[in-house]
């Protein structure tokens, strides 16, 4: 099967389930949204101090931002089961290793969005705040806030799910084990380039703690293919 039939089998595939995730995805988002007073207190006490907002319609969007990225958060195994579904239909993969593809998924995204949240937002947070002083005082707008905190959390967790498509990309062909055996300097480059990017703060050891678990989750998806025995 060419790759562009496959393409068309995924795109039709998806589309069954988008229209019943997205009615999901509002009705949990309007649930939440009650629950956003106290969900932003927990996040600001985390993370940050007092919060300002600069427009009349500010606190309000901001949290309905929050209240959209709780609702995906929650909704994220539903949504990794109806992205692999579907693009387990052109390639064969179903039963028990499509049930293994959505498990680890969901639980590697939610690894990375807590080292996030505990570990590297924090180191960041406070890094940047460290160049305040008397004269210049940080004033953080609640709606920016939100979109940083929000943005890292979800980067995040996506990436940490890498081992899984390792693991799919080996298994259908794609990508074969031995080009990830034969490409770790070029995985290490790219992986330095992504802590530059995503992390919130330039320094060395903020990098170092996404660029680290990344690298480690890279091996660990080479000793996973190696275990599972696929070339």
């Amino acid at each position: 099967m060419e790759l562009h039939t496959k393409a068309v089998i995924f795109i039709g595939e998806l589309r069954k389930s988008l229209r019943a995730l997205g009615i999901g995805v509002v009705a949990v988002t309007v649930s939440i949204f009650f629950l956003t007073p106290d969900l932003l207190r927990l996040v600001q006490n985390h993370l940050a101090e007092q919060l300002y907002f600069f427009s009349v319609a500010g606190p309000f969007l901001a949290h309905v931002k929050l209240a959209a990225f709780a609702a995906l958060y929650v909704l994220m195994p539903w949504m990794m089961t109806v992205f692999w579904r579907a693009l387990g239909k052109p390639f064969g993969v179903e039963g028990g290793q499509l049930f293994f593809f959505v498990l680890f998924t969901a639980l590697l995204f939610y690894a990375g969005t807590l080292f996030c949240y505990f570990v590297t937002l924090p180191f960041g947070i406070n890094f940047l705040l460290g160049f305040g002083s008397e004269q210049l005082k940080p004033v953080i707008s609640v709606s920016r806030f939100v979109n940083f905190v929000t943005l890292f959390v979800l980067a995040f967790g996506a990436i940490f799910e890498l081992p899984v498509f390792m693991v799919f990309l080996a298994r259908v062909g794609v990508c074969p084990r031995a080009v990830f055996e034969k490409n770790r300097r070029y995985a290490l480059l790219l992986i330095a380039i992504l802590a530059a990017l995503l992390t919130p703060t330039p320094d060395i050891v903020n990098m170092l703690l996404m660029g680290g678990p990344l690298y480690l989750l890279y091996e660990s998806g080479i000793v996973i293919l190696r275990l599972m025995r696929v070339q």
